[in-house]
């Protein structure tokens, strides 16, 4: 997984902005310490957290973990940063608030450093949260998997939007619609081949399909040849703006 520059500042701010409220909310029982301290603590901390975690996020993301297994690439980010980070903070803990670092009490910082760094690890993936992706074949590749799908009057045509339906597909093309038996997550997969990506949970679009964007009751609305309309989840519409498609 490639993290840009852009993401990983991200990360810092929102790690940042994270330990000003832990400190404000006097987080683990830190009422008691000065408003001051509590600061330089907890945004020392998560911004350290942060560094770990990027270095983390890249290791275990480097093999596309990160796309294809969401859920297993957080579980191993969340262990990855919690087994070093935990050390970091029982040390930095004890040293400033009792003088001495203290062997005995070095287990009883893992559970709350898993929970901070579990919650973190889970705000920043909504934040930089990516729709899934397909993307245009390289020249003398063979055509998408997905268009031998297509119904015999539909062939040849241009594919523009794939709307998830129960347990049907509406495909959207410059002939007309038709409908076949397939879950959109299996779609995506043989798609690969054609520019585009998935705007909503029960939509995957052509981006050459796309002719303008507006706003409907505060959410972005694809406008895309023929006159279809294809919705943007707020999940999704951060990224897909990033990368240009409205």
């Amino acid at each position: 997984m490639a993290l840009t520059r852009r993401e990983a500042l991200r990360g810092f701010a929102v790690s940042a902005v994270a330990g000003v409220f832990l400190a404000m909310v006097g987080a683990f029982g830190m009422n008691a310490a000065p408003l001051l301290v509590r600061l330089i603590y907890w945004v020392g901390l998560c911004v350290a957290g942060a560094v770990v975690g990027t270095g983390v996020s890249l290791f275990v993301g480097r093999d596309g973990r990160a796309d294809e297994k969401p859920w297993l690439y957080g579980a191993l980010v969340c262990i990855g940063i919690t087994l070093p980070f935990t050390v970091v903070v029982w040390l930095v803990t004890e040293l400033v608030f009792r003088g001495a670092a203290r062997p005995e009490a070095l287990p009883y910082f893992l559970p709350p450093v898993f929970i901070v760094t579990a919650a973190m690890t889970a705000l920043n993936t909504l934040i930089q949260r990516k729709p899934p992706e397909t993307h245009a074949a390289l020249a003398g590749a063979p055509p998408a998997r997905f268009l031998d799908r297509l119904p015999p009057r539909l062939r040849g045509a241009q594919l523009f939007a794939v709307e998830a339906q129960d347990h049907y597909l509406r495909l959207h093309t410059s002939k007309g619609e038709d409908l076949i038996l397939l879950r959109l997550t299996d779609a995506v997969a043989e798609l690969e081949g054609i520019e585009g990506a998935q705007t909503h949970r029960s939509w995957w679009v052509a981006k050459a399909a796309v002719e303008d964007a507006k706003r409907r009751d505060g959410r972005a609305v694809l406008s895309l040849s023929g006159g279809l309309e294809a919705p943007v989840s707020r999940a999704y519409a951060k990224a897909l703006r990033d990368a240009g498609w409205f």
